[in-house]
């Protein structure tokens, strides 16, 4: 569905973006991850036709951004960083003046918005002036008119900065529900938001692809050493001595409060040493409460690979 090459943005002496690389299938919801000015936007600005790329290439449903860029601008829903609403129009003024700048039939357009103001959530404010809408519904009005013309992809970038929990999570339920029939690219910086919603993603550091693929295939690129917290109660010190003699434990970290222990455990890659971890912890006196392993978070992994060059999936 969309697919790109060797993609690079040059503003005078700055590489916005640098020979980015990927591919994204039809029906997948796909994240583009990055911290502030990593290059996000440019190239979501590159790929709706929005601004020329310096080298490379890029297609949209089959058609090339550079060279049939009205076909590809066709068959692409935006939702940009800041949606273009103009305040002092009606929510249903708003939604037919998009449906007919994007070349909706007049005999469809009833539909079309109909359907968008449902799927968004938009039927109790479809009469109001846009400059009272709370920004929640502002962002949901910009979703219901990227949604116009039946685009098979949607770009949102950043669809959720600046909103409230309860605003954030009427968002994300719009954009899941988006993803069920089309192909969604989410740029953001907001980590648990790819999380829930992206069954892969790109992260992107200084205008470079650092890595690609499903969370847990990031998590197995960056994992070096297992992790082993468990709450005990015992001696530290003695608990500690007893697991640092397990091979394959290169770390133990004890914090004592009163009878109960805290530790963490680093264990070599490949190796399972619970068992021994048992085994010591009895012998030392020891009680364990609770035994869990710990897996990376996204928040590790971007810390991580943001940091280093590309990881080769």
């Amino acid at each position: 569905m969309i697919e790109v090459r060797n993609l690079t943005k040059i503003y005078v002496r700055q590489k916005a973006v640098d020979d980015v690389s990927f591919s994204i299938e039809k029906g997948e919801v796909f994240g583009f991850l990055g911290p502030n000015g990593a290059g996000k936007s440019t190239t979501m600005r590159v790929l709706t036709c929005f601004i020329p790329a310096t080298s490379g290439s890029a297609t949209v449903a089959g058609h090339d951004v550079f060279r049939d860029s009205l076909r590809a601008r066709r068959n692409i829903g935006y939702l940009p960083e800041s949606v273009p609403l103009y305040p002092e129009m009606r929510a249903r003024e708003y939604l037919r003046f998009r449906a007919a700048v994007k070349g909706v039939s007049r005999g469809a357009r009833r539909e079309q918005i109909g359907r968008a103001v449902e799927r968004c959530g938009l039927g109790e404010v479809y009469n109001n002036i846009i400059g009272t809408l709370s920004k929640g519904y502002r962002q949901r009005l910009g979703l219901a008119a990227a949604l116009l013309g039946d685009p098979p992809v949607m770009i949102l970038d950043e669809p959720t900065i600046g909103l409230d929990p309860n605003q954030v999570r009427e968002v994300r339920r719009v954009i899941k529900e988006m993803g069920a029939d089309r192909t969604v690219i989410l740029s953001t910086h907001i980590l648990p938001e790819v999380e829930m919603m992206c069954g892969r993603v790109l992260i992107i550091n200084r205008g470079r692809a650092v890595a690609i693929g499903t969370p847990a295939e990031l998590a197995a690129a960056v994992e070096g050493k297992s992790k082993i917290d468990l709450d005990v109660r015992g001696s530290g010190e003695r608990i500690s001595e007893a697991l640092g003699r397990i091979r394959g434990v290169t770390c133990v970290a004890c914090d004592q409060h009163g009878e109960t222990v805290s530790i963490a455990v680093e264990i070599e890659k490949g190796r399972d040493v619970r068992e021994e971890i048992s085994a010591a912890l009895v012998a030392s006196g020891g009680v364990i409460r609770e035994m869990r392993s710990r897996k990376l978070s996204l928040e590790d992994i971007f810390a991580e690979m943001t940091g280093a060059g590309r990881v080769e999936l």
